[in-house]
């Protein structure tokens, strides 16, 4: 399995080469050079895996340079009850990635698949956990350190420095928005007062952390000099490690080959729908993946109508769903690639033309027609009072409490039902993380593990710093004393 960069950097890259990196040298991406394939039988003789044996199968395909008794110890040690069940009785094979059906709506069965079971209780753990055992295996394998720097909109970094703390030769330099994530979220990052962790805040939006986090990333001497790698969902190995809960989701709601099920996601960078989308480019049986926004829409708006126009700091909105308040895609570019038959050199000219134009059209082109017919992406938006609505509803109707972009999530899907197609919603986070709007739609507070009750009490460290670069490299250059 050989990796290429969306923007042509023509030297092929294996798995262990693109693991502790995120940008290419020309500022691509990575993608394999071709998707690997999973067959009708492959996906039948699956169904009896627990998560983590599943996780090594689908992982198996991607990675050609870690011998496969250690990726399967790897997967083993990542995908336990006893990191991700906290102490549930039950088998991982159910309860890692649980599927909760709410009910029938329109002919269609409407589930959650909950991804919130991990230490910080979002989705991103599924794949940060997992990296975490990655870099420690391949950094002890080369006797070598590793300086993660990243940028959250709330659940990234929690769930980044709680993978990595402790980890040998790793440490964490974490980007967020001052003043722009919940409490809670702040408090799972900034409490944590381990040697190892450096958080900063940003004046400015999550943009603009992940601005810097690739500008940095392009000075190349700096990143060499440092040893920076990245986490964000820009990382090769976060995608690939959520394409797993896209199968085990799929295996959960059919019972025979062939079953199409709809994935309908809470969307911000575009790194989960991502991997969504390279599920069914692998084969998995998707009808829908749907494309859920909040008020910052720009990804829906290319979907309904082909135009891409990402908004500024300005026009970016503070919303009741934080962690998806983000107007520049990251993970965009890997649909792209794909969207224009893998030219790099086409996908170099809309990047330019976003550079000098703020934003490119698709309307009206062959491109845009294959947006839905050949890769079967849809989309929509959802408001406050819409989350408000939904997680009322939801509770009212089904006795489930969800988080605000669950709710985003659960909106959307209601408008892209198909009967007898079962409509699969990804969970973003335990409600508890969120409690304002819980409070605000059900009139209490939301239930929170035993183990969290008053973290946003605890003693906090964390450093604010303007939107500029060379302040962030100044701080990881006094970190890592180079």
């Amino acid at each position: 399995m050989q990796y290429q960069s969306t923007r042509g950097h023509d030297v092929p890259q294996h798995f262990s080469d693109i693991l502790l990196g995120g940008l290419a040298p020309d500022g691509g991406l990575y993608l394999p050079a071709e998707y690997p394939q999973v067959t009708t039988d492959e996906l039948e003789s699956w169904r009896s895996l627990s998560y983590a044996d599943l996780a090594y199968e689908v992982l198996r395909k991607f990675v050609d340079d870690i011998p496969e008794d250690a990726l399967r110890d790897i997967t083993r040690r990542t995908y336990t009850a006893e990191v991700y069940c906290n102490g549930r009785p039950g088998d991982d094979t159910t309860l890692i990635t649980p599927l909760r059906t709410l009910g029938e709506e329109e002919g269609a069965p409407l589930h959650l698949l909950g991804l919130s079971n991990g230490p910080t209780l979002a989705f991103k753990d599924m794949a940060m956990q997992l990296i975490g055992n990655l870099f420690e295996y391949t950094l002890a394998r080369d006797d070598a350190e590793l300086n993660i720097l990243g940028a959250t909109s709330g659940d990234t970094g929690s769930a980044a420095e709680h993978a990595m703390r402790g980890k040998r030769g790793i440490r964490v330099v974490m980007l967020s928005p001052h003043g722009r994530m919940s409490s809670f979220q702040r408090a799972q990052m900034f409490s944590l007062q381990d040697e190892n962790i450096v958080n900063l805040a940003v004046e400015g939006n999550f943009d603009d952390c992940q601005d810097i986090v690739k500008a940095v990333s392009r000075d190349a001497e700096f990143k060499a000099h440092h040893a920076i790698g990245t986490v964000n969902s820009i990382n090769w190995a976060r995608v690939v490690a959520q394409v797993v809960y896209y199968v085990h989701g799929w295996l959960l709601a059919t019972d025979g080959p062939g079953q199409r099920v709809s994935f309908s996601v809470p969307s911000g960078n575009f790194g989960n729908v991502c991997a969504g989308h390279i599920a069914r480019c692998m084969g998995l049986p998707i009808d829908r993946l749907v494309v859920a926004t909040n008020e910052n829409d720009v990804l829906d708006e290319f979907f309904r109508t082909g135009v891409y126009r990402p908004r500024s700091a300005a026009e970016t909105h503070h919303t009741s769903s934080p962690s998806m308040d983000i107007s520049k895609a990251s993970n965009f570019e890997r649909f792209l690639y794909d969207l224009v038959d893998r030219d790099a050199a086409r996908l170099g000219e809309l990047f330019s033309r976003l550079d000098t134009e703020g934003g490119f059209d698709f309307t009206g082109t062959p491109e845009f027609d294959r947006i839905a017919d050949d890769f079967g992406f849809v989309s929509g938006r959802s408001t406050h009072g819409n989350r408000v609505e939904t997680i009322r509803d939801v509770h009212e109707r089904y006795g489930v409490a969800i988080d605000p972009h669950t709710a985003d999530g659960v909106t959307v899907a209601r408008h892209h039902l198909t009967a007898g197609v079962p409509m699969i919603v990804l969970e973003t986070a335990l409600p508890a993380k969120f409690a304002d709007i819980v409070r605000e739609a059900l009139g209490r507070e939301p239930e929170r593990p035993a183990a969290f009750e008053g973290i946003e009490d605890l003693p906090q460290k964390f450093d604010v710093v303007p939107a500029d670069a060379d302040r962030v490299k100044a701080v990881i250059a006094e970190h890592t004393g180079r």
